[in-house]
């Protein structure tokens, strides 16, 4: 299989879908693959490391993508990409498509495969191709809130520890699954008082068990959100409904009772995010101000982080990857349902049951259009 890695072009995102190890993995099982010139620049991966691991590389994402079978990325095809795309050509990355309406009608009319990373599974329940940007993202909210609490950045001016004689902030983590998990972990490092709040009793019992007096577990109801949400310096949005888009946890009318300067870092924000005010920025402008309170909503986080992110990245798609190119896409597909849960789009159908749902498009079962 020819297999093409772009060099992505959403604002501030320097992560690369492929690094030189995993392209001598293709190279060695007899597949080609062609990368754009700079593609990894951002992470310190020259064209010189593609060029020993055995890859050609191309002048332009125009080449990529007129002669790739298959092309590998981190983050959703932007509008100019997706002009560049072609009927039958598999696209393997993250798309967040429940949020992303428009960019759902461009992957249709293409005709290509669409297969998203944040809804392949595992044989445990989890989402193996998410969880490494999710700990990322998890642990680097907690580092973006503390910043954003900062006076100059219009926050409260809370220090997340504290010091001896003054109390800590507290800090609200809404959600227990892999990004709130990182999240407590770091803020609890910080010495913040942290409070987790979870839909599930087995998961807030796995927290206290793992974390033990310094977390404070809550069950989740409305008007458990709404009084720690009152009382937080800072509120993490970690909630994630796989393939869907996250619901509006919190409102505006929660937001008002907030302290002024207080921090929400919305992590969800990729499908749409947690809170009620919620919209995407960009890490070149990545709060504004609401109702008093600071909102940190950037759709890449973990591209802030490049490095850490493509090699997190790249230790879980490249088993996926290799399957792909072994078998074709189709038999590749068929023989591994988890993988298969990872299809949203095939040939102008959302193959997504969740997809399908918040786009208010007809699903249509992966298997029925494969076979």
């Amino acid at each position: 299989m020819l297999i093409g890695l772009p060099k992505e072009i959403k604002s501030q995102e320097y992560r690369v879908g492929m690094v030189a190890s995993s392209i001598k993995e293709l190279v060695t099982r007899g597949h080609k693959v062609i990368v754009e010139k700079n593609a990894g620049a951002g992470i310190n991966v020259t064209d010189q490391h593609y060029l020993q691991a055995g890859a050609e590389i191309v002048d332009s994402a125009a080449e990529v993508y007129a002669h790739a079978d298959m092309i590998i990325k981190v983050k959703e095809p932007q509008p100019e990409e997706c002009k560049m795309l072609r009927e039958g050509q598999v696209v393997f990355t993250y798309l967040h498509l429940a949020a992303e309406p428009k960019l759902a009608e461009r992957l249709l009319a293409s005709g290509v495969v669409a297969i998203a990373y944040e809804t392949v599974t595992d044989r445990f329940g989890g989402l193996p191709l998410l969880s490494p940007m999710s700990e990322v993202a998890g642990r680097m909210s907690i580092q973006a809130g503390a910043h954003c609490l900062e006076k100059a950045q219009h926050g409260r001016g809370v220090l997340l520890g504290g010091v001896p004689g003054v109390e800590a902030a507290d800090v609200v983590v809404i959600g227990g699954g892999v990004v709130g998990t990182n999240a407590v972990r770091v803020a609890i490092g910080m010495e913040a008082n942290v409070m987790v709040i979870d839909s599930s009793l087995h998961r807030l019992r796995e927290l206290d068990l793992q974390f033990g007096a310094k977390l404070t577990t809550i069950f989740s109801t409305k008007h458990a959100i709404e009084e720690y949400v009152a009382q937080a310096d800072l509120v993490i949005g970690a909630v994630l409904i796989p393939g869907a888009a996250a619901p509006k946890l919190v409102t505006r009318e929660m937001l008002k009772t907030m302290k002024p300067g207080s921090v929400v870092v919305d992590v969800a924000i990729d499908q749409g995010g947690c809170f009620e005010s919620s919209r995407p920025t960009t890490h070149d402008k990545p709060t504004y101000e609401e109702c008093g309170v600071v909102h940190y909503c950037v759709t890449n986080m973990p591209g802030a982080v490049p490095r850490t992110s493509t090699f997190a990245l790249k230790n879980a798609t490249l088993p996926f990857i290799l399957d792909l190119a072994d078998k074709g896409y189709k038999q590749a597909l068929l023989d591994n349902p988890h993988l298969l849960n990872g299809l949203n789009i095939f040939n102008g159908y959302v193959t997504n049951l969740a997809v399908a749902d918040a786009l208010s498009k007809q699903y249509v079962p992966a298997k029925e259009v494969l076979i």
